[in-house]
């Protein structure tokens, strides 16, 4: 038996991608702890997993509302600038408190989102392997793809492209510098070389993203112990939720609406969203994602089903097309239904997600700020009318059920516990 860590946000979507790894590793008769900010608790208590907190006096319970709202009203770089600021503190309570409590718990391997920056060193630290899990869009930086919070377009072997993305990722350094001063202040402590390279940061043992490969643009930096093994979400430990399952009409295709669970506070792009369905003939499914009561909305034109949140995947498997921010998560769950997509793309990696929908055909893309309720409304339009969207998203479905999913991610992890060695996929 070994002893996991888990380090990973306390939002819903990096949630979903870990809590099933947990399950399945416990199932295998192993031990998981998910080391986590108070607000996560409830769900990984819920999941059956151990729960060590972490930041209790930077961040008590319900105090993440505060940062993900601010966040929800803005877009774009300053929304990524929230992002950063709140990683950055984040990163500073992972370093803090982490070490004791693997040091107590006596955790043996450390699986670590990519977004968890600073929980690297403190595996460096205490000397115990880590596995790097891409739960957001990979995040491995490559001049010859563009940084996932830019919007553009992949351009393989134009000098111009890698010198438009080598200036991207130039950027997102700068910007990302408060997270890079908490991370070089405690690695010095401990005296751990600095990474110039972020990539350095991730595992040099396994690193798993839940892509599946043909959703990724063709990279030329990647370790050979990386691993695509397609999405891990479950229906099976997801809260229940209500839905007005009556009203769903059966001579209407089903549109399904939703921003997902941060970027979703803007109620102009709810209305720019019922706007743009309202003369078709379709059913529109609106989630708010949680950002507040239904009520508070105006009337939505076309008379729409909104509900606070919607039972996402039960939905999916009713839908004709899902209108999304473009969250890695979501997107997935989207084709592993074989459903087609209309990105509205907001900002982190979202963009980068977009991009890739675009580039893989299952789907059109309509930038948070071109958005207009007619340019919306042509791109719903083409994706339901012209059938190669449909047939894209049905050959990526077939990609994830080929992927492997939570079981090939769990052996991999396994595989790096029991060799402390690389783990290349031809080993698994």
């Amino acid at each position: 038996m070994t002893h996991f860590g888990i380090v990973c946000p306390a939002a819903t979507g990096h949630l979903n991608t870990f809590l099933p790894i947990g399950q399945k590793l416990k199932e295998r008769g192993h031990k998981v702890t998910v080391i986590n900010f108070l607000d996560a608790q409830a769900r990984v208590v819920a999941a059956n997993l151990d729960f060590s907190p972490i930041g209790t006096h930077d961040f008590p319970l319900g105090s993440m509302d505060d940062p993900l709202a601010e966040m929800g009203k803005t877009d774009g770089l300053t929304a990524l600038r929230h992002a950063i600021a709140l990683f950055g503190r984040k990163a500073a309570a992972i370093m803090e408190d982490a070490p004791q409590i693997i040091k107590t718990t006596g955790i043996d391997v450390l699986l670590i989102d990519q977004t968890s920056r600073g929980a690297d060193g403190v595996a460096e630290y205490l000397q115990i392997p880590f596995v790097s899990i891409c739960s957001a869009v990979v995040l491995n930086a490559d001049s010859s793809i563009p940084p996932v919070f830019m919007p553009w377009h992949y351009r393989p072997n134009s000098l111009l492209g890698n010198m438009r993305n080598w200036m991207g990722y130039q950027l997102l350094y700068y910007i990302s510098k408060p997270i890079s001063r908490v991370l070089s202040s405690y690695r010095k402590q401990w005296g751990l070389p600095l990474h110039p390279n972020p990539n350095d940061d991730y595992s040099s043992l396994a690193q798993i993203s839940q892509q599946p490969k043909g959703f990724e643009f063709p990279r030329t930096d990647l370790p050979p112990y990386f691993h695509f093994t397609g999405p891990y979400h479950s229906e099976e430990h997801r809260e229940e939720i209500g839905f007005p399952w009556e009203k769903l009409s059966s001579d209407k295709p089903l549109v399904y609406a939703s921003l997902g669970t941060i970027q979703n506070k803007a109620e102009s792009t709810f209305h720019i969203i019922a706007d743009a369905c309202k003369n078709l003939n379709i059913q529109l499914v609106l989630s708010l994602g949680g950002s507040g009561d239904k009520t508070m909305l105006p009337s939505l034109p076309g008379n729409p089903i909104v509900v606070n949140y919607a039972p996402q995947l039960e939905l999916l498997k009713r839908a004709t097309l899902m209108i999304t921010h473009a969250g890695l998560n979501s997107t997935l769950e989207a084709l592993t239904n074989g459903v087609p997509l209309v990105a509205i793309p907001i900002t982190s990696d979202q963009p980068g997600v977009a991009a890739r929908i675009a580039w893989t055909g299952v789907g059109e893309v309509v930038h948070i700020f071109r958005l207009t309720a007619p340019r919306l409304t042509e791109a719903i339009k083409k994706v339901l009318e012209d059938k190669s969207y449909k047939e894209k998203a049905l050959k990526m479905q077939e990609s994830i059920k080929k992927s492997g999913g939570v079981d090939l991610a769990v052996k991999i992890i396994e595989q790096v516990a029991a060799t402390g060695k690389p783990v290349l996929p031809n080993q698994v």
